[in-house]
């Protein structure tokens, strides 16, 4: 779709009320957004997928339809001008109503091809689960999902999609959304047998001393059993920083310190060794959450009967 942006000059101000051509089509918001912040044509060209003289080319043309100069040209590359800061702010906004545009028409697109939107951190999406959606599609037949790793909490009652697959510390009791408690998972700290192979490890909160730990950074920097961790050991004992369970458990695998990982691990791999398991209230509940308007679809309303009681079996077995 062609987008275009067009600034009428009022007749009070102008002697001609032609209507004039400013901004060709929404790219030049994009393309002269991408230049500000790169700091040159050749690193914007990598972001937009472009060609650097193509965005040489487009920036000039649009300066020349805005009969602005939006760059100085330098050996350090492009810097913005005066007037291309004033038009930022504008700039912005045609940028952030286009993402919740594309947005939109791709949650109408997802609604309209039946596909069960699904999102869970990036950890969640495994092998286990692979399963279970494999199980379903063959016991349902036409199934279709569209899955959506992220760390960040999509909003499932905006629509922003079907079902979330939530991990959380905090109890959730949120009306607009169909809430179902799967199972709470308890941590524990865990050595690799290397580590533990060149001394013993800590069996109590008393013992913690004189070993080296990793703790977590990232969106997980401020959860409960990080914080639980980092008030008992200080700062010369971190070894290392990881942003993701996945990372801690390969960070505790390889010998780096003793790390926080889902006591489950204790039963499911033997190469590790269980240290000192974290207090109950520092558990962690995988919750369920589905839209109410998906929910009404036949599709999501079997996916759910049919994945919830599999997928808590799975958690309470490991």
């Amino acid at each position: 779709m062609d987008w275009r942006i067009f600034l009428v000059s009022a007749p009070a101000l102008c002697c001609s009320t032609k209507m004039k051509s400013v901004f060709q089509n929404l790219s030049d918001v994009r393309v002269f957004l991408a230049v500000l912040r790169a700091g040159s044509t050749l690193a914007a060209s990598k972001t937009l997928g472009m060609a650097q003289p193509t965005v040489a080319r487009r920036i000039e043309a649009l300066e020349h339809t805005l009969e602005l100069v939006l760059f100085e040209r330098t050996t350090q590359g492009f810097s913005p001008t005066q007037d291309a800061l004033a038009l930022v702010p504008s700039a912005e906004v045609v940028e952030e109503a286009a993402k919740a545009l594309d947005m939109k028409a791709a949650r109408l697109a997802s609604v309209h091809s039946c596909a069960i939107r699904i999102t869970a951190v990036t950890d969640a999406f495994n092998p286990r689960l692979s399963a279970i959606l494999e199980g379903f599609v063959e016991s349902y037949g036409s199934a279709k999902f569209e899955l959506i790793p992220s760390d960040e909490a999509i909003d499932v009652s905006a629509g922003d999609v079907d079902i979330a697959i939530r991990w959380t510390n905090k109890e959730i009791d949120d009306p607009s959304l169909i809430c179902r408690n799967l199972a709470t998972i308890t941590h524990s700290l865990f050595a690799s047998k290397s580590y533990a192979g060149k001394s013993d490890v800590p069996h109590s909160e008393s013992e913690m001393d004189g070993h080296k730990y990793l703790v977590f950074g990232g969106n997980q920097r401020l959860n409960r059993i990080n914080e639980w961790l980092l008030q008992r050991i200080s700062p010369d004992q971190i070894a290392m920083t990881c942003q993701d369970f996945r990372a801690m458990e390969t960070a505790v695998q390889m010998g780096a310190g003793i790390g926080i990982l889902p006591t489950r691990f204790m039963k499911s791999d033997d190469t590790l060794v269980h240290c000192i398991e974290l207090p109950a209230n520092l558990g962690t509940t995988v919750w369920l959450l589905v839209n109410p308007s998906a929910y009404r679809r036949p599709e999501v309303k079997a996916f759910t009967a049919y994945f919830a009681p599999r997928y808590s079996a799975h958690l309470r077995k490991n």
